[in-house]
């Protein structure tokens, strides 16, 4: 079976989590970069990664990388890759491109041109001029980095963040991606309670649960290499079933806090697509009334961030109030992502570990308070 270069793309800030993910499904040979992960798998391991990784954006092919300072090497370097290899007759194969501080600079000239080279590679096998582009979807991506070209084919199709379960969605939800990472940075485990007090559409219970039971999160959703010929069908049939022996049965203690009963309601709906809603239970209930008598537990939010002026002072409050109410708390951990760079302040309290993320283009922190370690 062909082995690939596979690229397990990332959000910046989440290489590592990412990594660690790789490395739990057994890949050892890995090199971290920016906002990617590189590893080799054959067929089986795109179907695999695609349905068991968390943290991810994307699973890609990289087809080849090299420096190319003309249109003209760039189209003989794309040419010269084994395109036959991978794209059957009827392929359809749209080309997607980005280039940053690079000499070829003009994205649309980069695209037309990388299809051009991929469509004569493919001339050469056919013995055709022309492609009708009515079979399966692979997506073709030149991105170019101070003039290195990578080309890459995905086999995700939608973001990996597309789990399934988020039909409904409240106005500014957290990714299930970096929902998932969050809950994998903290010391939570299924013996702890986890108690979400801003939680909206369930986003950060609904992950922890599916970590907690083990469950894929890929696994409700399809993904355009499973139209691949060079995939077999049994493949995508063996991962799904590994997957599904592979879930745990355990109790969780999962609570989600919400002000917003309409948005509860979204959430319940969110963890009963994801069949995690029996292991979560979503309250109506502001801040103020917050209060736990439990030990060891863990706090994981994304609480307000007041974008907008008349919000700020608002949020700087509630921050405030945070920080009065979980200061009792002295057994617990608390993980708060936000976007104020003087969340700490407000607190009351500097993080024990403080980590640069990105929420969609809003630069944020994720702020660490690490409680005792619960008794043996």
């Amino acid at each position: 079976m062909k082995e690939w270069d596979l690229i397990a793309t990332a959000t910046f800030g989440l290489e590592a989590v990412v990594a660690r993910e790789l490395r739990n499904l057994g890949y050892d040979d890995l090199k971290v970069e920016n906002s990617r992960v590189i590893f080799k798998g054959t067929s089986e391991d795109i179907c695999r990664t695609n349905l068991w990784l968390r943290s991810a954006d994307r699973v890609l092919i990289r087809m080849g990388e090299f420096t190319a300072l003309s249109f003209e090497e760039l189209f003989e370097k794309t040419k010269a890759l084994p395109w036959d290899e991978l794209l059957p007759e009827d392929a359809e194969f749209p080309v997607k491109g980005k280039s940053v501080k690079s000499k070829l600079f003009s994205v649309s000239d980069c695209q037309a041109i990388v299809k051009k080279a991929v469509v004569e590679k493919l001339k050469q096998k056919y013995k055709r001029s022309w492609f009708e582009e009515n079979g399966p979807r692979y997506v073709l991506e030149v991105g170019i980095l101070k003039d290195v070209v990578t080309l890459t084919v995905d086999t995700s199709g939608a973001g990996l963040h597309k789990r399934g379960y988020r039909q409904l969605a409240s106005q500014a939800p957290l990714k299930e991606t970096l929902a998932s990472a969050l809950v994998s940075l903290s010391y939570w485990n299924t013996d702890r309670l986890l108690i979400d007090p801003f939680c909206g559409s369930g986003t950060i219970p609904i992950e922890a649960a599916m970590i907690g039971l083990n469950i894929a999160p890929g696994l409700n959703r399809q993904f355009d290499a499973e139209n691949w010929p060079q995939i077999p069908a049994r493949l995508w049939e063996q991962a799904r079933a590994e997957a599904m022996d592979l879930k745990k049965n355990v109790n969780l203690r999962i609570l989600g806090y919400d002000i917003d009963g309409r948005v509860l309601k979204i959430a319940r709906h969110n963890a009963q697509l994801a069949g995690v809603e029996e292991y979560i239970d979503f309250h109506k209930l502001p801040f103020s009334q917050f209060s736990t008598k439990k030990k060891y537990g863990c706090i994981i939010c994304n609480p307000p961030y007041g974008e907008r002026l008349g919000e700020r002072k608002e949020v700087q409050a509630l921050y405030k109030e945070m920080g009065k109410k979980f200061s009792n708390l002295d057994t617990w951990s608390i993980y708060v992502l936000t976007a104020d760079e003087e969340f700490e302040r407000h607190f009351g309290r500097k993080a024990d570990k403080k980590r640069k993320l990105y929420n969609g283009r809003i630069r944020v922190d994720y702020y660490q308070y690490y409680g005792p370690r619960p008794p043996q």
